[in-house]
């Protein structure tokens, strides 16, 4: 009798064990979800949600991977392996991210395997892939810039590399924290969905990527703000509580194409208040936030998705833009100029993105 109960015993204590790494397989299974959601619109399916949690970490080692590959025979593509780092930790990169990283580019590089066969039967990686290309897509690649010889004088260059800049000119101090999700109570209670970086008054303010000018003006919470959109239509770049009397460069206009790195505004503390040209702000400083968009019903309401740009904007440290000012119009204007292979191809297209372009 005893020895019945004894298998007994053990047989529930399996049943438990077994219901319990079943219930921890699809909270895992969730937890992967949560990152991406996707629901049906009017340009077939498309992402709902994102969590940006990369690592500084690991945007600086994919990214110096992709870069010293570019010309080898196999070309690391860094979104690539960011997505595949995201699809095997669900989209949370921990100190193990970029070893994970090291070790796909060693095997893809000495053509042990290839991405497709890694990624095959892996559900997730699809959905990182597409929501990680839409925050950086338009950030490296080859372009040509202006660089000093020995001789001090201009001379243009072909680069590969990062082409996306940071949103405070080179020479310009700021302090900045991961505030993304704060709390904020003006008009009624929020999150906060960017990045605040702050400085001084009149601090060049930067364009990210090229794009183009699709809000310019006054927004009671946003004060004087400029919005640019990528000319891929995915990513929108709010740049806010710009300075009083002189908020922008002063041939910007909506419309207007930009180049990354040029100077598109300047810092200062406008904002919360229904009345134009009002500092109401108490810390001068640059809201900063990118918008993803998968469809065209996400750009206003309560669909937007907004991202953690606290990383992304370390990361972007990298590549500041050198300024130099105009004595007599006050203006700012960027010392080395670019030419964007994307503000060619938009400029030849002459039309705005569609949605499901």
């Amino acid at each position: 009798m005893k020895k019945i109960r004894y298998k007994l015993s053990i047989l529930f204590l399996c049943l438990v064990l077994a219901s319990s790494c079943l219930l921890l397989e699809k909270y895992i299974v969730s937890r992967q979800y949560t990152a991406i959601e996707v629901a049906s619109g009017t340009n077939g399916n498309y992402i709902k949600w994102v969590d940006f949690n990369i690592s500084y970490e690991a945007l600086c080692v994919a990214y110096d991977l992709d870069v010293q590959s570019y010309e080898a025979p196999v070309h690391l593509n860094w979104i690539e392996l960011l997505a595949y780092a995201g699809a095997k930790s669900g989209g949370s990169f921990g100190k193990g991210s970029v070893s994970l990283i090291q070790k796909l580019a060693r095997e893809l590089s000495e053509g042990k395997t290839t991405l497709s066969e890694l990624t095959k039967d892996m559900e997730y990686y699809d959905y990182y892939y597409e929501a990680y290309e839409a925050v950086l897509g338009g950030m490296v690649g080859e372009y040509e810039i202006e660089q000093e010889n020995e001789q001090g004088q201009k001379v243009w260059k072909k680069v590969y590399g990062l082409k996306a800049f940071s949103p405070i000119a080179k020479g310009f101090e700021y302090s900045d924290y991961d505030d993304f999700g704060s709390s904020r109570s003006y008009g009624y209670k929020r999150q906060h969905l960017g990045h605040d970086m702050m400085g001084q008054i009149g601090t060049p303010v930067i364009s990210v990527e090229s794009g183009y000018v699709e809000a310019l003006g006054w927004n009671q919470y946003g004060g004087w703000r400029i919005g640019i959109r990528s000319f891929d239509g995915k990513r929108y770049y709010y740049y806010a509580h710009l300075r009083q009397n002189f908020p922008y460069a002063l041939d910007l206009k909506e419309g207007s194409i930009v180049t990354a790195g040029d100077v598109i505004g300047y810092m200062g503390h406008t904002g919360y208040s229904t009345k134009e040209n009002t500092n109401n702000i108490d810390t001068v400083h640059l809201h900063w936030g990118m918008q993803l968009i998968f469809d065209e019903s996400q750009k206003e309401g309560n669909n937007e998705i907004w991202i953690d740009c606290y990383a992304l904007s370390r990361f972007l440290y990298k590549n500041r833009s050198l300024t130099e000012k105009n004595q007599e119009t006050k203006e700012w204007f960027r010392h080395f100029q670019m030419r964007d292979p994307a503000v060619e191809a938009y400029q030849k297209r002459g039309a705005m993105p569609t949605p499901d372009a």
